[in-house]
Formats: C-alpha cells, structure tokens, sequence
C-alpha cells in the first residue's frame, strides 16, 4: 500500500519553456502540472488540523480540503471547493505571490520547501476548463440591482459574489475590455488572457452585466446611478492606474514611457503583432525604472519585443527588490541585466538640432548615479544614499518609469462628499463602506497598487457588506 504522504522535502518543479526561447514570444512561460505531477505535490500535504495556509489566503479558500482531493485524483472536486471561495481561480493560481500568503505559513515550509498550493490551483483550475463544459446556472434574482464600478479582480469578485446571491449586478468599464490590470497589466506569457476571457464568462453566466467604454465620473457620475438608475449599493473598484513619474529632466522626450502605457500598448492592444494600430517604438537598449513586478513584466516584454539589451535600474540592492523571487529569476534567466544601486537623474536627448530629424526629441542616453544603502527608512529598508562624484551614462534609447501608481483623480473631483487620502485613495473601512452610504470600495482603489489576491479579498468583503446593508433597508 503506498505511504498516505509524501515528505519530499522539495516541490515538484514546473514545467517551463526554455529560457532562450520564450523570451523571444508570448506564449505562457509555465506550462502546468501533469495530473501525476499534481497527485504526487498534492501528497505532500500534511492536512493540518489548525490550517495556516488558509489564514494566509485573503479570500480564505479551503486549501486542505481542496488539496486532499486532488490527492484522491477527484480534480473537479477540487476546483467545486476552490469555486467557493474564489471566482478567479487559474487567475489566482498564475500571478498570486502565494510565497508571502498561503505558502508562507505552510507547516512543510519549516523543514523544506511549502507544498505548491498556487500550482495546484492553478492546475485544478485548468482541468476544469478543459474537461467541463457546462457553464454555472444562473441563481434565482431577489429583486435587488447594484453595479461594480471598474471590471479588475476587485469588481469582478464582488460582482461575482453579489450574483451568486441573486442581485442584479451590472458592471461599468472604462476600456473596451474587461479585465482591468489582468488584462492591461499582466503580460500574455505571465496570463493568457483567453483564461481572463474564460473567467469573465463564467460571470456573465451567472447573470453580471459588463457595459464598456463607460468612464464613470464622466460618461455618469456615481449619484446618478444610485439616483438615475436606482442602483441600491455600488462597489468603487476602479483601481490605481495613474502612473508616477521621477519629474527629472529629459522625461518628456519620445521614449520615455510610464510602465502602464508601455505594457497596456502591448497585452490590452496587441502592439507586439506586426499590424497593431498602436505599435511601440523598436528600442535596441531598454532601461526599466523600478524593481516590483510591473518591472520586472516590463523588462521582459521589452525583451521579448526585440531589444538587445534590456537593464534593470535600481537604487537599492538585489536582496531588497519587492518583485516576487520567481519572477526575479525568470528575468534573469531571460537575459534581463541588473544595475542595482543605480538611481537616475537626467535623461538625454541625442544630439540632433534639426526637427526634421527622426531623431529629434528622442532618447540618446540616461545619466545615473550610484547609490549605497543606509540606515533603514519608514518602509524598514535600508535608505539608499548617492555617492559623490558616481556620475555615469548609460546608452539606452527607451526608458520605462515603474515607480508604482496612485487612483485616477477622476472619481474624487466628481463625487460629492467621497473622502480620500492624499494621493487620492478612497477611504474605506474594513468592510469597504466609503463615506457615502451605500457606496464601498476596494482594491487599489483604496490600498494603492497591491496584489490581485488583496483585491480579490476586498471584493468579496464588500459583497458581503453590501448584502447586509440592502437586507437591513428592507426588513
């Protein structure tokens, strides 16, 4: 009889393109578990009775239960457990940082590697929409309408929640297409987006209604929904999409992109197909401001879409870069050039006087500084301090500012009585309610940038929140 567990101290490594070829396409880096390979990682779950993985997940999903039937081979049983908890799960499954979360508190974790509960999910996540093709029964209505305002993982979670509860949910985009950051945000290789697409479906299934193109603060404002169109809660969703920049001289050159634009050009518009109608400017050297996530995707799209060199520019060290470890290691593994303890300060113009030039007005160069780490500031890093007389050029003819972003102004300067904070976040309680009643929010709407998981989390409080707020106006 084999052994109930298996205490490999080590997870099953995933199975992946070879570095010198995906970074020349698009397609998914990871290719996914075998169902053996899922089996075998799934029994090295120790099923522990108090479950510290599930009190490192912000949405709570049942990761024992779910694992255990993935052990048995029992694959939809896995992913109707996970369907409880999560509306998003191959979406979960990809771009969670699960290292911080749920794998972070594994019990295996202390003496080896944590299971891999996020390749599971995702694995799980995949065999169901591979095998099953029965889309979810629409729930019985109660009569009740509220919309969503923004279709990222905060919106569509709520609005998935509130639909499985029977409400007449409609969802207000700005863009073309839903999604927000899964599909504007995070490059095709990381998630593709026709499992975006898939999880959408499921949505509409379920009743949701998505109306694009809808730029709410100008298209409608939000006391027109609840007075027009008799809204009786609305969730505020709409994310963190204006970009930061350095203000330092040479930013307003040809070249000079914020990471938003640059990836939204490339996963939401196709720039990377050669009869895109919004196209990106070929870059033989590319340097890329910051070191988190969007960096890191936005060096490896750059890569991907012919650059020879790619840099990534970083006024602290290696060992304080907030990107997940994996995605680190993916960069470097594609040819992504580090210049940690670099911050610029200029960036230069060629030399070119001639506007009729091609090269007017365009990126010749960027001027750095080095850096050395002090002592730690109020984030708990070591404070990076510039060195005098370090001056340096570096030969690059496209800049890309990762430096974070903050919510669109937008909604603020047309909402009467929304209370935010400084930088324009929406100021929310832990349920999400706003300081008008019948209106939350959640996600980077209120965080700031944050993970898809927090914003998962915060949807499906509000949900909750929004639920009771309708049924106590009408006991």
């Amino acid at each position: 009889m084999p052994p109930k567990f298996n205490m490999r101290p080590d997870k099953n490594p995933m199975p992946s393109q070879a570095p010198d070829v995906r970074n020349k396409n698009f397609k998914e880096v990871a290719l996914g578990y075998t169902e053996e390979m899922a089996v075998d990682e799934a029994k090295r779950c120790l099923n522990c009775k108090n479950k510290p993985c599930v009190n490192g997940c912000p949405v709570n999903i049942h990761i024992p239960e779910f694992i255990s039937k993935v052990a048995e081979g029992d694959f939809e049983g896995a992913y109707e457990i996970i369907s409880l908890s999560s509306s998003l799960p191959a979406v979960c499954g990809r771009v969670c940082p699960q290292e911080t979360q749920c794998e972070g508190k594994c019990t295996r974790g202390i003496k080896g590697e944590p299971v891999a509960i996020g390749r599971l999910e995702r694995f799980v996540a995949d065999w169901h929409n591979a095998h099953v093709s029965a889309t979810p029964k629409m729930p019985e209505t109660n009569g009740h309408k509220v919309a969503i305002i923004g279709s990222g993982p905060a919106g569509l979670t709520c609005a998935g929640d509130l639909a499985k509860m029977g409400y007449d949910v409609t969802i207000y985009e700005a863009l073309h297409l839903a999604g927000g950051v899964l599909v504007y945000g995070i490059p095709e290789f990381r998630l593709p987006k026709a499992i975006v697409q898939k999880e959408i479906d499921n949505l509409k299934a379920l009743g949701v209604k998505i109306e694009t193109n809808m730029v709410i603060g100008r298209v409608l404002t939000v006391e027109e929904l609840k007075e027009a169109y008799g809204y009786e809660a609305i969730f505020i969703g709409s994310g963190a999409g204006l970009p930061m920049f350095m203000n330092i001289p040479g930013e307003n050159l040809k070249g000079v992109y914020s990471a938003n634009e640059f990836l939204t050009r490339s996963n939401l518009m196709k720039a990377y197909l050669p009869d895109s109608a919004t196209p990106i400017q070929k870059s033989r050297n590319v340097a890329v401001v910051g070191g988190g996530n969007v960096a890191m995707d936005a060096a490896r799209t750059a890569k991907r879409l012919g650059a020879e060199n790619v840099y990534i520019v970083y006024r602290r060290g290696m060992e304080e870069l907030p990107a997940r470890r994996e995605e680190v290691e993916h960069a470097e593994e594609e040819g992504i050039i580090f210049r940690t303890l670099c911050n610029p300060v200029e960036i230069l113009p060629a030399a070119v006087s001639d506007p009729r030039d091609p090269k007017y007005g365009t990126v010749a160069g960027m001027k750095c500084v080095r850096m050395e780490l002090g002592e730690p500031d109020a984030s708990g890093r070591r404070r990076p301090i510039e060195i005098p007389d370090s001056a340096f050029d570096m030969e690059v003819d496209c800049v890309i500012m990762s430096l974070g972003t903050s919510p669109n102004p937008l909604l603020k300067k047309t909402t009467p009585g929304l209370e935010t904070k400084r930088r324009g976040e929406i100021v929310a309680d832990e349920d999400g309610l706003t300081s008008i009643e019948g209106v939350y929010a959640g996600g980077d709407a209120v965080t700031g940038a944050a993970t898809v998981i927090l914003a998962m989390g915060a949807g499906k409080k509000a949900a909750a929140a929004m639920d009771k707020y309708i049924r106590s106006k009408n006991i």
